[in-house]
């Protein structure tokens, strides 16, 4: 005799070195990358008609856990100045320098 699923069940599991939470519920499957919310759902009635060739494939026409691959930018290159000539340096005193005495 099997258990009813009545409450949330969730289990760890690692794909590709990569660490996934499956997530079962009475109304849907949830697979999502540990850590993180949304992910890859799938209710149980798509699974039971045949609809979930079309959920998975439209999920991953979205790239619901799509690979990221480490990009290196190069560094930027320094960009000339707006206004090459250098700002002048102000010959006012300053507030305490005018208030105090000699």
């Amino acid at each position: 005799m099997t258990t009813p699923l009545h409450s949330t069940l969730k289990r760890a599991l690692t794909i590709e070195g990569r660490e996934y939470v499956v997530t079962l519920t009475e109304a849907n499957l949830k697979l999502t990358l540990k850590g993180k919310r949304n992910g890859v759902e799938l209710a149980w009635a798509q699974l039971v008609n045949g609809e979930a060739a079309l959920a998975v494939a439209l999920h991953a026409s979205v790239g619901a856990f799509a690979a990221k691959s480490p990009t290196v930018t190069p560094p930027a290159a320094k960009r000339p100045s707006a206004n090459p000539i250098p700002k002048k340096r102000s010959t006012r005193k300053s507030h305490r320098a005018r208030t105090t005495r000699r």
